[in-house]
């Protein structure tokens, strides 16, 4: 009952965020979208009132969480940024994420090891911070194709060196977490298995890491740069979302 009325209330504030736009009135509906998201996550993740032990997980509850955590962070930043263009989309984003998690909620999982919480908090923490570097790629690449076209800009123009730079350091904090996640799962895990999960999180981190040193090393930015980021972050929602969309929709499989 929880898990609907908030789901419920966060999909209505949603829907009035994106139909007031761009104006500064959308800012209150995102932030009462947004807290009612985050009590339909955890009553979902934290199995409250499902009378099973341990936490569940799905392909709509990580996602949910993913859109959550960008979320988070453009209200953080929409502080120092001017943001207004991205109300609109973020709004319906999050509104199929939530109407997603409500439609495919999490399923019952036991942990295997001590360990395995926080194994999970920094699998979901990594798909936060590669969707927050993905955001800010996409507002460079914006920012950059502003300076280039000849036509000015409408409104405030976006800053290009600092979207770099957080761009970048949303990078270097995935590569960071996500391999904190897989090294700890290599770790506490009686056997390792070379599953499609484990193998795609693999490659995104590799291309994730490869990014960082790119920049680091050879002064990679722009284009280039923003196209790793979307490489590397189709490579992990492939890892744990898509193999559980797989098994858990396409074959009906409890996972």
């Amino acid at each position: 009952m929880t898990l609907t009325l908030a789901s419920a209330l966060a999909l209505l504030a949603y829907a009035l965020a994106a139909w007031r736009g761009h104006g500064a009135q959308a800012m209150p509906w995102l932030g009462l979208g947004w807290a009612a998201q985050a009590v339909a996550l955890l009553v979902d993740i934290g199995g409250l009132g499902d009378g099973a032990a341990g936490a569940r997980f799905g392909v709509g509850p990580a996602l949910s969480l993913t859109v959550w955590l960008v979320m988070a962070v453009a209200l953080l930043e929409g502080r120092m940024l001017p943001l207004e263009a991205l109300r609109r989309p973020l709004a319906l984003l999050a509104a199929a994420a939530v109407a997603l998690a409500w439609t495919l909620p999490g399923q019952s999982h036991q942990a295997s090891s001590p360990w395995a919480p926080l194994h999970w908090a920094l699998g979901l923490a990594s798909y936060g911070l590669v969707g927050a570097a993905v955001l800010h790629a996409w507002l460079m690449q914006r920012a950059e194709a502003h300076l280039r076209s000849a036509r000015p800009a409408v409104g405030p123009g976006l800053p290009l060196l600092r979207l770099e730079r957080l761009t970048f350091q949303y990078v270097a904090g995935s590569v960071v977490v996500l391999g904190a996640a897989l090294a700890l799962g290599a770790w506490f895990s009686p056997r390792w298995q070379w599953d499609h999960k484990t193998v795609f999180a693999l490659l995104s981190w590799g291309v994730l890491a490869a990014l960082w040193l790119g920049r680091w090393r050879l002064g990679w930015r722009g284009r280039q740069a923003a196209r790793w980021v979307y490489f590397g972050s189709a490579l992990l929602l492939l890892s744990y979302a898509g193999s559980r969309f797989v098994l858990q929709v396409l074959l009906g499989r409890s996972v």
